[in-house]
């Protein structure tokens, strides 16, 4: 049992199983109201990407099968072709060819990417916050208490958010550089975190270091609303057996967006686990393409994510550079299917 001061309310939190879940496709919240990167450090490694781990998972959507003598290199070309001389499409094509090494660059200072997000970075990995009139949504929690009070606390802080507010971490998977900081907030504040059942068993097969107690479950296509705002929880699994991409509203002044963060980008291994990514991927694509999703964010910087931080922190006035606009956030979805493509055909 955990005792938790919400919103000024106490609140008794039992950990939440299948079997105690409310049959819904929602949560609805009722309660009231390291060290900085230099550009230039920047420009030595801009079009890198960086992901981690890997797993397995059911597809939701029949991959199609390779076809008998197809060439890994046809879809390396057509991804390289697609992304063109577009910085953010090329790092993530960069970031998913094969045997690709990846640097460990070192955290930049939060920063408020919308109205309503807040970007937290330990340089390799992220956090975003979800700002709402009714408390935080967090989106991961990276990889240790310390981590999450220097950088997820601090932060928010520094952007004149309250980090007592936080009501949810969402989890896009169970690797510990995702989970490792849900427990200290969870024990500080009363946060709920949220998981799939696959990766809560994932987390209590691997144990990860700090890892969160099993919370609450999140399922395919749930929506979680907390003061106003909504955001759509599906599950793609191929990372890990139970990976969760987003689609949630961002604002800037009165300029409304929505924004899509996949979950989980390193692909794993064997032809089944690339197909079932490569189901996941497309099932995604069609659901962000339905949401007129114009906004790309990523967990880890395999997107060019720092660069652009750094340009709209320089820049906040002029455009923000993580409103790609509907094509070239499809776009974005295309070069990563045709990187799959290739190491599915790699890997066959």
């Amino acid at each position: 049992m955990r005792l938790g001061a919400v919103a000024g309310l106490v609140a008794i939190h039992l950990p939440v199983t299948a079997r105690e879940m409310p049959m819904t496709s929602s949560y609805r919240h009722d309660g009231s109201a390291g060290r900085q990167l230099s550009r230039r450090r920047f420009g030595q490694w801009a079009a890198l990407g960086l992901a981690a781990g890997a797993g397995v998972g059911t597809p939701a959507l029949a991959a199609p099968a390779r076809a008998a003598g197809e060439d890994a290199q046809e879809h390396y070309d057509r991804a390289r072709r697609l992304a063109g001389r577009d910085p953010v499409l090329r790092a993530i094509a960069s970031a998913l060819t094969p045997g690709v090494e990846f640097p460990r660059p070192p955290a930049p200072a939060p920063l408020r990417l919308f109205d309503n997000l807040a970007f937290l970075s330990a340089g390799w990995v992220s956090a975003m916050a979800v700002l709402t009139d009714d408390g935080i949504v967090l989106i991961d929690a990276l990889t240790s208490p310390a981590e999450a009070e220097s950088i997820i606390v601090r932060g928010l802080r520094e952007l004149g958010a309250r980090p007592e507010t936080i009501k949810y971490v969402i989890a896009t998977h169970g690797h510990g550089d995702h989970i490792g900081g849900a427990q200290y907030l969870a024990d500080r504040y009363g946060v709920r975190v949220l998981m799939t059942p696959a990766d809560w068993d994932l987390v209590a097969r691997t144990r990860p270091d700090h890892a969160p107690d099993r919370d609450l479950e999140i399922t395919d296509g749930q929506r979680l609303t907390l003061g106003g705002t909504t955001i759509r929880l599906h599950r793609t699994p191929g990372h890990t057996p139970g990976t969760v991409s987003l689609v949630l509203p961002v604002r800037a002044g009165r300029a409304r967006h929505t924004a899509m963060l996949w979950g989980g980008t390193n692909p794993p291994g064997t032809p089944a686990e690339l197909r079932a990514y490569l189901a996941s991927l497309r099932a995604f694509r069609h659901r962000t393409r339905r949401a007129g999703a114009d906004v790309e964010l990523s967990n880890h910087p395999n997107d060019h994510g720092l660069q652009r931080a750094e340009q709209f922190r320089t820049a906040p006035d002029g455009p923000n550079p993580f409103v790609l606009g509907r094509r070239r956030t499809d776009r974005y979805l295309a070069v990563m299917e045709a990187m799959l493509r290739g190491r599915l055909a790699d890997a066959s």
